[in-house]
């Protein structure tokens, strides 16, 4: 509970200080700040507004005294904001809201005060991301942060609110779940409100039965449905989402159109898709035990219990360290701790493999593997990436269409045997006429972070027509050396088509270089993918966004590409949200394009057509890097592979010539 924290405390004080400023700015706007009699530092004319805002009047001379008076009427406020600041630091001011959220009548406002608490570093995270990405398109507008600044908060609160609720917060009773058969479908129908017989999403005739100490994958093209599916196994589709269920889902003999989530956490244990915004606590410690904190768990059992899951997982040296210095690999075992601390009897796991790398592939599929078979514990997977448990999956459930079918091993082989295979021909490669001419340079490039130094003395070169794949483990430092080659911190270190990128003005840089980050949805600014699209052209002579965009998704033409120009960009698939912002970033025809990790989350046909937009991308780029932890994707399309490990660079594979 007692716990010096300095991060809270310095958070307290920039935002207190940003307030005084903020303050200050507004009484030179609103009236000027002209209070005493003492010297005008300057003088600006006062303009009165008319009509029904007469009343206002903007500007005005500006004194000394007036910009103290300014500062001093805001201390109040910046006092009280260092005050909390100083108590998060000191005290676990969530931990203490989460144990009022259990029970008494301020429930309801504590399990707020929770979200809130936890959302706002998310919201000073989203503001450091979103100025990054303002570089990175090359914006000047501070009303551009807007946006995604809004999306990201409500997309951290709301997984967070789902995360909570999945792990029994503010629960108000405890259902004890019957282990002989954890799950039961049984005619079910799963949509978000149309009718029968109308479009739209949906899933019919959902039958199955599944054992404890079983694995069960479910596969299915991206937009399918098996998050859905999983949700509704978890009670997150039908009451925290407003899904609607008709049939049976029994779930440990709860039936789940009445019984909510936090009711049946005691047995049901769920690990989403980025498990990052659904992290609660600031240390391992905490976030593995906060489903038994919140149920007033004693302290002491508590902690025997997050030892007990740390060493079953292997994750000792984890228990005490900070939640954001988490590698994604150790990301992932960190969520499969936090999900099986109540030993539940059926764990509901999402693409838990998007993220890691090779070694963390097989230790993730490793522990789940052993929770089903050595500790009697349903295990029932989404995931894309079948290869990896076609040694230990018990039983494979593919949707097609709106429909569940059960497919044998057999089948599932034949599958992930064509993962495999290279998506578009390495013979389709064509880079026009750009010759085999030195394109950049990178000498001696280091980066760090605070006192990690992860990318160590990096030099290699590009040439132009190159197709460069960037391999390595998860923390290897791949995307923190593409970020620092598009935004250099150092002259001399990045050259490109004989520039110093360093030294180039935000807009004249992204001509250079252009970078695709891993968190591609941070380059999205407006609502529609239209305004997107107009967006990138306005300060680009010749630009064609759309157009673009339409080219890397194989349509021939914007207009075949209309019905997507209107939705919104969130509205788009993965791999269309990709090609998006593929097609933003090459409106400046960058001459090095940089994509980090283009296929992650992403199904065979997705996968597919990020390989197309790749080929395409490097006819409007001299050469394109992308890093990448999918082999098979790498060895099929590029020309070179260079791998990075502990932050250096090793010797580079040639692929093709």
């Amino acid at each position: 509970m007692f716990r010096l924290r300095l991060a809270p405390l310095l958070a307290a004080i920039v935002l207190a200080v940003g307030f005084v400023l903020l303050r200050v700015v507004y009484r030179v706007v609103f009236g000027g700040a002209g209070a005493g009699t003492g010297p005008v530092l300057l003088e600006l004319p006062r303009l009165r507004l008319d009509g029904p805002f007469s009343h206002i009047t903007l500007l005005g001379p500006i004194t000394l005294v007036g910009l103290g008076n300014a500062a001093l009427s805001a201390l109040p406020v910046a006092a009280i904001i260092v005050f909390f600041g100083l108590l998060n630091a000191v005290i676990n001011v969530q931990s203490l809201f989460a144990r009022g959220a259990g029970r008494g009548p301020l429930r309801a406002i504590s399990r707020s005060l929770v979200i809130a608490w936890a959302t706002f570093p998310a919201l000073l995270e989203s503001v450091r991301h979103v100025r990054v990405a303002r570089s990175l398109r090359g914006e000047r507008s501070i009303a551009s942060l807007l946006v995604p600044i809004f999306e990201q908060t409500i997309e951290r609160a709301l997984a967070l609110a789902a995360s909570m609720e999945t792990r029994g917060f503010a629960a108000t009773r405890v259902v004890t779940g019957v282990c002989e058969e954890p799950v039961v479908l049984r005619d079910v129908r799963l949509n978000f409100g149309a009718a029968p017989d109308k479009t739209g999403w949906h899933l019919d005739e959902l039958n199955a039965t599944l054992k404890p100490g079983t694995l069960t994958v479910i596969v299915g093209a991206t937009g399918s449905g098996k998050t859905s599916l999983l949700h509704s196994m978890s009670g997150l589709f039908q009451h925290f989402y407003d899904g609607v269920q008709t049939g049976t889902v029994n779930i440990g003999g709860a039936d789940r159109a009445s019984t909510p989530p936090r009711d049946t956490a005691g047995f049901v244990g769920l690990i989403a898709q980025n498990v990052r915004l659904g992290f609660t606590a600031e240390t391992v410690h905490d976030e593995i035990g906060f489903a038994l904190a919140v149920r007033n768990v004693t302290p002491s059992i508590v902690h025997a219990r997050i030892l007990q899951v740390a060493a079953r997982l292997k994750i000792e040296h984890l228990v005490d360290r900070p939640i954001e210095r988490l590698s994604a690999g150790e990301a992932s075992l960190v969520a499969i701790a936090a999900a099986i601390v109540n030993h539940p009897i059926l764990l509901l796991v999402d693409e838990p493999l998007a993220d890691l790398d090779r070694a963390a592939r097989d230790r993730v599929c490793t522990v789940l593997g052993q929770l089903a078979h050595e500790a009697d514990v349903c295990v029932v997977i989404a995931e894309h990436n079948t290869k990896e448990f076609a040694s230990i999956a018990d039983a494979w459930l593919q949707i097609r269409g709106s429909q569940l079918h059960e497919v044998s091993a057999g089948e599932m082989q034949a599958l992930s045997t064509a993962e495999t295979l290279t998506p578009t021909p390495v013979a389709s490669r064509d880079f026009g006429t750009v010759p085999a001419v030195l394109l950049a340079s990178i000498r001696r490039l280091s980066v760090r972070h605070r006192t990690s130094l992860v990318v160590d003395d990096v030099s290699f070169k590009v040439q132009a027509g190159a197709l460069i794949a960037l391999r390595g483990s998860n923390g290897a430092g791949k995307s923190s050396l593409l970020r620092a080659m598009a935004l250099p911190t150092a002259a001399d270190t990045v050259t490109v088509a004989g520039h110093d990128v360093h030294s180039l003005k935000r807009r004249t840089r992204r001509q250079a270089v252009a970078l695709v980050p891993e968190n591609f949805d941070d380059l999205l600014f407006a609502i529609t993918v239209a305004e997107e699209c107009r967006r990138a052209n306005r300060t680009l002579a010749g630009a064609d966004t759309a157009q673009t965009f339409a080219q890397l998704l194989g349509f021939d033409g914007v207009a075949d590409a209309a019905h997507l120009l209107q939705r919104h960009p969130r509205d788009l698939s993965s791999g269309e949200r990709l090609c998006l912002v593929m097609a933003i970033q090459l409106a400046a025809r960058p001459a090095l394009l940089l994509i980090d990790e283009p296929t992650r989350g992403l199904d065979l046909t997705s996968r597919a057509l990020v390989s197309d937009a790749l080929l395409k991308a490097a006819s409007h780029s001299a050469a394109v890097i992308f890093a990448t932890h999918d082999d098979d994707f790498a060895r099929g399309l590029a020309t070179r592979i260079l791998r990075m490990e502990a932050g250096r660079l090793e010797v580079p594979i040639e692929v093709h010539s």
